[in-house]
């Protein structure tokens, strides 16, 4: 079978939804049968001060969000300690781009959460935070990676990507880390033998058309890497920020979004609907137009619930479970590189 051009990725824009969503479930049903994954997780933020100017951003501190905040590490490692004793797996650390913490600040406590639960799974810092590490503080991103695998830093997560096409990145997030030195970063993480996911932001000022052009080149790096682990649609937010779009994009298009994605990532293995920000009931309706993975219970999440997501305080195992198992799905808990560890 052919490989989905960029023409015929956007016609299947206006194929019949549920056709389309069809053609993605037998896709998914290849690869993954009945089964959808997710993972015991816990989202961690130590710092909202951030150098950059996201216009889609209400975590950053700023006018909207004057709430200023670092964590100690001593803050941090409690949080830790707790999650460990709840059965977490993978702890998720991403911040906002604070110029005045030091580089250490990050290392440092990448190496406390390995020295003292070396089990625990560290997926850390997004290519934009790589990108912001290395021009700060006078690096090589091949420097600021090494660091990261030196300190105990197991996968990267897929966040900063955004859009790719650079007139709306320049647009919605001028001066952060562009298109091609994102790409660069995670070509040069997995040639370390490490795996990252891969994030697509939409549903603000982007087309259909900038969505296959960000789809067509993770296609074209997965090719030369096989490193992405998972493609990660993210919807969104329109509250708290500086884009003022009066309309959230629509159920209909997120859908189609995501059916269309798992028909061009044919070489990306796992496609995530993430409930944080397309909400638990879209997310689980996603199961059957191509997703196979709906995140974790992640129990805090930051980012997201600032712009008007209802994701503070997670799920619990039990009612994510519930909820996977009442779709139709069969619920399998994976570790955060996709081996299975116990199905539901």
């Amino acid at each position: 079978m052919d490989r989905i051009d960029f023409d015929t990725a956007l016609k299947l824009y206006d194929e019949d939804l549920f056709v389309l969503g069809e053609m993605a479930d037998k896709k998914r049903k290849e690869l993954h049968g009945n089964k959808t994954y997710f993972n015991i997780n816990r989202h961690i933020n130590p710092t909202n001060i951030c150098a950059d100017v996201c216009k889609f951003c209400a975590y950053a501190a700023n006018r909207k969000n004057p709430n200023p905040y670092t964590m100690t590490h001593e803050e941090i490692m409690e949080i830790v300690d707790k999650i460990v004793e709840d059965g977490v797996k993978e702890v998720h650390i991403v911040s906002a781009h604070n110029p005045d913490t030091g580089i250490e600040w990050y290392l440092d406590i990448f190496r406390k959460i390995k020295d003292k639960y070396p089990q625990l799974h560290v997926k850390a810092l997004t290519a934009a935070e790589v990108d912001f590490l290395a021009r700060h503080y006078g690096k090589t991103y091949d420097e600021i990676l090494d660091m990261m695998v030196e300190a105990g830093v197991d996968s990267m997560p897929g966040g900063g990507a955004e859009i790719f096409d650079e007139k709306v990145r320049d647009y919605i997030c001028k001066g952060k880390v562009t298109s091609d030195q994102w790409i660069e970063i995670h070509k040069k993480w997995h040639e370390r033998g490490k795996k990252s996911n891969v994030t697509m932001l939409f549903g603000h000022v982007e087309n259909r058309e900038h969505r296959i052009d960000h789809m067509m080149r993770i296609r074209k790096l997965q090719d030369q890497t096989g490193g992405f682990n998972c493609f990660i649609p993210l919807v969104y937010q329109t509250e708290n920020n500086y884009l003022k779009i009066e309309h959230p994009i629509t159920a209909d298009e997120v859908l189609r979004t995501m059916a269309i994605s798992r028909l061009v990532l044919d070489n990306v293995p796992n496609l995530k609907a993430y409930w944080v920000t397309s909400t638990v009931n879209l997310a689980l309706v996603a199961q059957e137009f191509g997703a196979n993975d709906l995140d974790g219970t992640i129990q805090k999440e930051s980012i997201n619930s600032a712009a008007g997501a209802k994701s503070a305080n997670g799920i619990e195992l039990d009612d994510f479970v519930g909820l996977i198992k009442d779709s139709g799905f069969t619920p399998v808990e994976r570790d955060s590189i996709y081996n299975e560890i116990k199905v539901w």
